[in-house]
This record gives structure tokens, C-alpha cells and sequence, in this order.
């Protein structure tokens, strides 16, 4: 059977805005995914909340992608889905979108270079909403990251095209929670796992 490694944040942890719980199996996308496929594939599902693609996190490697991304390719994955980006435009890290570009492109080239007969699939993040301002989350973003958000995926576009890998804008399948800004209601766990089948 071949192995998917889903590897991102709380979106793929399956974050539930309504109480900050996560989202049972069946309902959030990495789930609904391995149940799409269950015969051919199995899914390893390694969301986190607040986890960080590239810039250093103040909770630790676990919450930094680039630290803990090493932890997981000791095993051997057929395809890895990368999910992240969103929580480096907190405003704590305000990177440039030239940072921006470099930290998605460490990420990628360490796949790459750890698994080159590993197939990637990158997910370009659904916009941050207005929302977010009047939300639990709005001490960690601002309009700053609202802003940035709409302008990083051409940048995941371009990185995908550079390594060979399947791209998918979610802003073309799902929109973020009128409730926090952020994360995904039910329904649009659903699509998400979706389109995503389709690519695999």
C-alpha cells in the first residue's frame, strides 16, 4: 500500500472555529481523504496548530516545519501534501514576501532532496479574512497578514513549478470561517479532500 504523508497546520489538524476542538476524523479533510482512498493508499496525518513553515516558532520544533519535517522523512512516503504558510504571516514574524519565498523553498527542497522519487502536492492557503480582526486569533494577525495572504500564491505557483510538484489554490475550493478569519467550517474540509483526490 502506498503512503501519504499530509503534513501542515491546524487547517490539516482540522481546527474546529466553532470551539477550537478538533474536528472528528470523518470531518476534517486528511480523514475524509483516507477514506476516499483507503484501498490504495494510507494517510499519515501530521497537522499542528500554529506550526510554522520556515520561521522559528517560540513553542518549539514541533510547531516549526522546517525542524520537525526531518522527523518524518526518516519513514519513506510515496506522495507528501504540504500545507503551511499561513502562520508565518503572523504579525510576530513579518516576513517579506521575498522571506516568504525562501522559507516555502527550503521546505520543498528538503523534500525533494530527502525523497527524490517522492511525489508533492503544495496547497496554496485560503485567504485570511476581515474576520480575523475581531476574532480569538486577532493578537497574532493584522491587516498586514490579511494583505500578504492574498498575495503568496503565485509564490507557492512558482515553487511548484521549479520542483515538479502538483499545485492547488484553495482559494479556488474553500473560504476561511466568517468566524475566526482562519480556519475551515465542515463542509469545506469536504471539498478540500475532494479536489485534492483528483490530483492524486
Amino acid at each position: 500500500m502506498k503512503k501519504i504523508l499530509c503534513f501542515g497546520d491546524s487547517n490539516t489538524y482540522g481546527y474546529n472555529p466553532h470551539n477550537g476542538e478538533r474536528y472528528e476524523r470523518n470531518s476534517r479533510w486528511t480523514g475524509i481523504l483516507q477514506n476516499f482512498c483507503s484501498e490504495k493508499y494510507e494517510i499519515t496525518e501530521a497537522g499542528c496548530n500554529n506550526r510554522t513553515a520556515f520561521s522559528d516558532n517560540m513553542d518549539g520544533d514541533i510547531f516549526t516545519g522546517y525542524k520537525i519535517l526531518p522527523k518524518y522523512l526518516e519513514n519513506y512516503y510515496n506522495l507528501i501534501i504540504l500545507a503551511l504558510g499561513i502562520n508565518d504571516l503572523q504579525k510576530f514574524y513579518n516576513p517579506t514576501l521575498t522571506d516568504f519565498e525562501k522559507g516555502i523553498d527550503k521546505i520543498v527542497f528538503m523534500i525533494k532532496n530527502k525523497l527524490p522519487s517522492g511525489s508533492i502536492i503544495i496547497l496554496s492557503p485560503s485567504h485570511i479574512n476581515e474576520n480575523i480582526l475581531t476574532s480569538n486569533f486577532r493578537f497574532m494577525f493584522d491587516k498586514n497578514s490579511i494583505n500578504k495572504s492574498k498575495q503568496i500564491t503565485p509564490i507557492y505557483k512558482k515553487i511548484a513549478e521549479k520542483y515538479g510538484c502538483k499545485f492547488l489554490d484553495l482559494n479556488t475550493v474553500a473560504n476561511t470561517s466568517k468566524i475566526d478569519g482562519l480556519h475551515y467550517e465542515k463542509n469545506e474540509h469536504k471539498k478540500i479532500a475532494q479536489s485534492i483526490i483528483k490530483l492524486i
